[in-house]
C-alpha cells in the first residue's frame, strides 16, 4: 500500500441497504459473504446502528443484538463500526445518560470497535456522554461533523466543531455528507483546514445522490483524507455511497494506491448482485442522480423511507411536492442539517403541510419538542411567526436537553422483567418500548412453544440422557 493511500470503510452491511432498501436486508443474506469481506483488507465494516436496530425488531423479526454477535463471529480481522446518534442513541429523541452509558458498554462488549457519534444539530453537548462512554468501554470514538449547506454553515464553523470534538477526546473525525451536498473543491479546502486544525485522522462519508461523491472522494484524497466510506458496487450509487471498485481502480498505480484486490471485490459484488434482486423495490427512486438534492437536502435513507410512507398512503404522486416543501420548512426551523432525527422532523412536517393543504395545520409532537429546544440548539434562529404558531408563548430551554431527563435503566428493567431473556433486552426496551415489547413477547411465545414441543417429543421417546451444561 502506498504511503498516502486512503483506507476504505465498507458500508454494504448498514448504510448502503439503509439508503437503497429502507434498511430491510436480513442477517441471513449477509452471513454467506462475511468471511470473504473480512479478507479484503478494509479499514472497517459499518454494519450496525443507524436504522438497523429499530428495523430488525419492527420489520424483520430479528434481534439486533444477535445480528451484531453473528457478524462478529464471522468477521475476525476487520474492525466493526456502528453509527450512534449521540444522546439519541439509535432512536429519535434524547435518552437518559444512564441508558446511553449502558448501551455503549453492551455494544462494545458485543464486538463494536469503532463508534461513529453524531448529533443532527452538531450540538456537541449531545455527543459528550456517548464519547465518554465509548472511551471508557475501550473503543474508538469517532466524532462527527454533519455537513450541510445554509447561510450559517461554512468551513470555519465545521473546523470549530471538529476542534470541540477533539477537546472531548475523540480518536478521529468524520465529515458526514448524508445528502450528497459536498462539491469537489469545497471538500479539498475543508480537508486541508481540518488537517491543519486537528491532530486526528479524518474520515469522509458521502452519499452519491447528487452524482458528485466519487469526484469529492478524489479531491479529498488529494487533500490528505485518511479514510473514505464506500459500498460494494451493486449496493452503491444512487442514494448510497460511491462504489469501492471504481475508487480502487482509479487510484491503482498512483501514490494513493489502496492495494486492494479488484478481483476479490468483484467476487463480492457478484454475491451482492444476486441478493439485491430480493430488495430492490424502491430502486426507481433511490437510484440514479438527482441534483435537486442540492435544494431539498434529504439524506439517502430518508428518501427511500419517504417514498415508502407515501406509497403506503396511496399518495406517491405527492412525492415531488413534499420534496419541494422541505427547504421551506428547514429554513423556518433554523436550518437544521437533515439527518436523523431532524430529517424525519422536517420531512414529516413537510408531508403534513402538503397533504393537509395548509402549512402547520397539523404539527407533530417531535416538531414542537424541536422548537422547544429538546433536541438541542438549532444552527440559526427559528422563524418567530412559525415558532408562535407551533408553541405559542412557551419559552424554549437553553440547557443540555439530557440534563432534564431522569435515569431510565431501573424503570426499563422493571417494565420488561416478564419478557426478558438476556440483559440486552432491557436496552432494546429502553430505546423502543412498544416495538421491543411486541418483539420480545412474540419471541418468548415462540420459544415456549418450541420448548413445549421438545418436551412432548422427549416424553414420547422415553427418558433422555443427561448432558451437563
Amino acid at each position: 500500500m502506498a504511503k498516502h493511500a486512503p483506507k476504505l470503510c465498507d458500508t454494504s452491511l448498514r448504510d448502503a441497504h439503509q439508503s437503497l432498501f429502507a434498511t430491510r436486508m436480513k442477517t441471513e443474506d449477509m452471513i454467506p459473504i462475511l468471511e470473504k469481506i473480512d479478507s479484503v483488507g478494509y479499514y472497517s465494516l459499518e454494519m450496525w446502528g443507524g436504522a438497523t436496530f429499530d428495523t430488525c425488531m419492527r420489520f424483520l423479526n430479528e434481534d439486533p443484538w444477535e445480528r451484531l454477535w453473528t457478524i462478529r463471529k464471522h468477521v475476525k480481522n476487520t474492525k466493526l463500526q456502528m453509527l450512534l446518534r449521540g444522546q439519541n442513541i439509535l432512536g429519535y429523541h434524547n435518552y437518559p445518560d444512564d441508558v446511553v452509558e449502558e448501551f455503549v458498554k453492551a455494544m462494545v462488549k458485543g464486538g463494536i470497535d469503532i463508534v461513529r457519534i453524531f448529533d443532527a444539530l452538531n450540538d456537541v453537548r449531545n455527543m459528550q456522554t456517548a464519547i465518554r462512554a465509548t472511551k471508557e468501554a475501550g473503543a474508538h470514538a469517532q466524532g462527527t461533523v454533519v455537513y450541510t449547506i445554509s447561510p450559517v454553515h461554512d468551513i470555519p464553523l465545521y473546523v470549530k466543531i471538529a476542534k470541540d470534538l477533539v477537546d472531548l477526546g475523540v480518536d478521529s473525525i468524520c465529515v458526514k455528507d448524508m445528502a450528497g451536498l459536498l462539491t469537489p473543491y469545497t471538500i479539498y479546502e475543508l480537508v486541508k483546514e481540518l488537517k491543519k486544525a486537528v491532530p486526528v485522522p479524518i474520515n469522509l462519508h458521502c452519499h452519491y445522490t447528487s452524482g458528485m461523491a466519487s469526484m469529492v472522494y478524489l479531491k479529498a484524497i488529494e487533500a490528505g483524507v485518511d479514510i473514505v466510506d464506500t459500498a460494494s458496487s451493486p449496493l452503491a450509487l444512487g442514494t448510497s455511497q460511491p462504489p469501492a471498485e471504481s475508487l480502487v481502480a482509479s487510484l491503482a498505480g498512483t501514490p494513493y494506491d489502496t492495494g486492494l484486490d479488484l478481483e476479490q471485490l468483484s467476487e463480492i459484488a457478484d454475491y451482492w448482485r444476486d441478493v439485491k434482486k430480493k430488495y430492490d423495490k424502491f430502486g426507481a427512486i433511490s437510484s440514479g442522480v438527482d441534483t435537486n438534492v442540492l435544494s431539498y437536502q434529504i439524506p439517502g435513507g430518508m428518501i427511500s423511507n419517504l417514498a415508502s410512507q407515501l406509497q403506503q398512503q396511496g399518495q406517491l404522486d405527492k412525492y415531488r411536492d413534499c420534496l419541494a416543501e422541505v427547504p421551506k420548512v428547514r429554513k423556518e426551523l433554523g436550518y437544521p442539517p437533515l439527518v436523523t432525527p431532524t430529517s424525519q422532523i422536517v420531512g414529516t412536517q413537510s408531508v403534513f403541510n402538503v397533504l393537509m393543504g395548509e402549512r402547520y395545520k397539523v404539527v407533530p409532537n417531535e416538531v414542537k419538542n424541536y422548537v422547544l429546544g429538546y433536541y438541542g440548539r438549532p444552527p440559526a434562529a427559528i422563524d418567530q411567526d412559525v415558532q408562535k404558531k407551533i408553541i405559542g408563548d412557551e419559552e424554549p430551554i437553553t440547557c443540555r436537553p439530557a440534563d432534564l431527563i431522569e435515569p431510565g435503566m431501573e424503570e426499563a428493567k422493571k417494565a420488561i422483567a416478564a419478557y426478558m431473556q438476556k440483559d440486552e433486552d432491557v436496552l432494546s426496551y429502553a430505546l423502543f418500548p412498544q416495538v421491543a415489547v411486541k418483539f420480545l413477547k412474540e419471541r418468548l411465545a415462540a420459544k415456549t412453544n418450541v420448548d413445549y414441543n421438545l418436551a412432548e417429543a422427549a416424553a414420547a421417546d422415553g427418558p433422555q440422557p443427561y448432558y451437563p451444561a
